[in-house]
């Protein structure tokens, strides 16, 4: 028993929140089977063009179906209303590289609530963080002003375009294509990829963890009570 999942994350990437929302609220149950999780920023953008893959939003029927998924995750996973800005997909750069420097800097739960922040910014209340003034206003709300001009002359520094584009390039050699990506490593060393906010069923089979799969609920067994 006990694991570890490394999950890929974008900002840009709705599907990512959904995921990192889902692990959080269920983090305590997974350490009751020795798992833990940790969240890594990359760059969607180049993980599409390094896997020769396309934004969904790009292909129109994926665009038509994506607006009644994106309704479905909302309800399912029972975070606040999202939809894309009118200046959706941002280039995330800036603000992924500003989330790693915040990792590097902070305790991992101020990293998770800065970063959570982000997709808050992009498709809640519509503020464009790929621009500067957005991002400060973002950091602002979780760090003080002088860490906050810190994170963001780091973003412009060679170090952290770098330590963006290995983070990106280590998920593309495991096979990535997309976000949110997740490399899962199980009690016996063994490793597999997921993909997506919805194969947590088989990533918790293939750690050990106990769960009840989807299954349609018997009417006559509530007869049957009465």
């Amino acid at each position: 028993m006990g694991g570890k999942i490394d999950g890929y994350f974008d900002c840009t990437s709705p599907y990512s929140y959904f995921a990192f929302v889902y692990l959080r609220k269920h983090r305590e149950l997974l350490r009751q089977y020795g798992v833990e999780f940790e969240i890594h920023p990359v760059f969607l953008g180049g993980i599409n063009v390094g896997s020769g893959n396309k934004p969904p939003w790009t292909l129109p029927a994926k665009a038509t179906l994506g607006t009644y998924e994106l309704k479905r995750a909302i309800k399912y996973f029972q975070t606040e209303q999202l939809s894309p800005a009118p200046f959706f997909p941002i280039l995330s750069v800036v603000p992924q590289r500003a989330m790693i420097a915040v990792k590097d800097r902070h305790s991992n739960e101020k990293f998770e609530q800065v970063f959570l922040e982000t997709w808050r910014y992009s498709f809640v209340t519509h503020v464009n963080i790929e621009k500067p003034e957005g991002l400060a206003d973002l950091l602002s709300k979780f760090l003080d002003e002088a860490e906050v001009k810190e994170i963001l002359r780091l973003v412009k520094t060679q170090e952290y375009k770098d330590k963006l584009t290995a983070k990106t390039n280590e998920a593309l050699k495991q096979g990535a294509f997309g976000a949110p990506w997740f490399k899962v490593t199980n009690s016996k060393g063994e490793v597999e990829p997921f993909f997506g906010s919805d194969r947590f069923h088989f990533m918790w089979e293939f750690l050990g963890v106990e769960h009840e799969d989807l299954k349609i609920v018997d009417k006559r067994e509530g007869k049957a009570k009465l």
